[in-house]
């Protein structure tokens, strides 16, 4: 086999499932009915998506969209974990208004109890490795977890070394930012301590119908947030799907049936989260695990995922 094919081959490994069986366990939030002196649990409730084997593996922490449930994300956590990640998807809440700060806390709040609580609902012999943390959010999620990592409204004491935006919104439009607004609009104004990961969908700036709004409207969206980062950062652009594309197959319940009914969508679901999945495992890799080559092959043009992709 050439190099040039052993390449594609081991980047197109990232956009499929990985080498690890993976285990999906959901974890109930502490309220005053259910402390224990067992174990401390999370503030909110948690979707946590970890190998099987053991071994001390990086953590990421995804953020859910608006009005969207962590369960939606299961097959994308899983694809991610099956690479050597421990991915955790909080329910950050059930109903929420315009106003994104109490999600920004509540993030701040799991991160903090990640060094206290999280190895009580790991497997046996996985461990974390909490010096090796991602911040990760979609849509509204991706909003609230650039305002942590910019330290608006919250702080952490536990360091991000990575922050992935994925097709993150600030809002309705430029000048109708929901609060606390992100975006700036001066050029790589965000000063981050940490690389990023734009990925943004190129139909979600499309409106479904005339009368619902585009999901991710130009103004407030992937594009306007890349351009507020510095080096080094990365985007990546699914030109042929739409904003919810990276959500399960299968999404229950009037929720997730209106997920396929409020967006404009692509063809299929599958691709666009394999692409998600494969771009966020590179990224971990090149900046949580310093292996860059996963990362530079798809820059190159060696990545498989049929998204009609662009990237810069």
């Amino acid at each position: 086999m050439s190099s040039s094919s052993s390449v594609a081959t081991s980047t197109a490994d990232v956009f499929y499932t990985g080498k690890y069986k993976t285990v999906l366990r959901s974890v109930e939030a502490e309220t005053c009915n259910t402390k224990s002196s067992l174990s401390v649990l999370p503030p909110k409730p948690l979707l946590i998506a970890t190998p099987s084997e053991a071994g001390e593996f990086p953590i990421l922490l995804l953020l859910h969209g608006y009005l969207l449930y962590n369960s939606f994300y299961s097959q994308l956590i899983q694809h991610i974990a099956s690479h050597g990640f421990i991915v955790i998807a909080p329910q950050l809440y059930i109903v929420a208004g315009p106003d994104a700060t109490n999600e920004i806390k509540s993030t701040a709040a799991i991160t903090n109890w990640l060094s206290e609580g999280l190895h009580n609902f790991l497997p046996a012999h996985v461990q974390p490795n909490l010096s090796k943390l991602g911040l990760a959010g979609h849509s509204r999620g991706g909003k609230a977890a650039f305002a942590l990592a910019l330290g608006i409204a919250a702080t952490t004491s536990l360091n991000f070394s990575a922050l992935i935006g994925i097709d993150p919104v600030d809002g309705m439009d430029k000048g109708k930012q929901t609060p606390p607004a992100v975006l700036t609009y001066v050029p790589h104004s965000f000063d981050l301590n940490m690389a990023v990961l734009v990925i943004g969908s190129g139909l979600g700036e499309v409106k479904k119908n005339p009368l619902f709004p585009a999901c991710a409207p130009k103004g407030v969206n992937h594009e306007d947030f890349y351009s507020e980062c510095r080096k080094p950062a990365s985007y990546f652009v699914a030109k042929d799907y739409g904003h919810l594309d990276m959500l399960n197959d299968d999404t229950e319940g009037i929720r997730g049936k209106s997920t396929y009914c409020l967006c404009k969508n692509g063809k299929s679901r599958e691709p666009m989260r394999r692409f998600v999945g494969g771009i966020v495992v590179a990224f971990m890799r090149a900046y949580l695990e310093g292996d860059s080559s996963h990362l530079m092959a798809i820059r190159d043009g060696h990545e498989t995922a049929t998204c009609g992709a662009s990237k810069s």
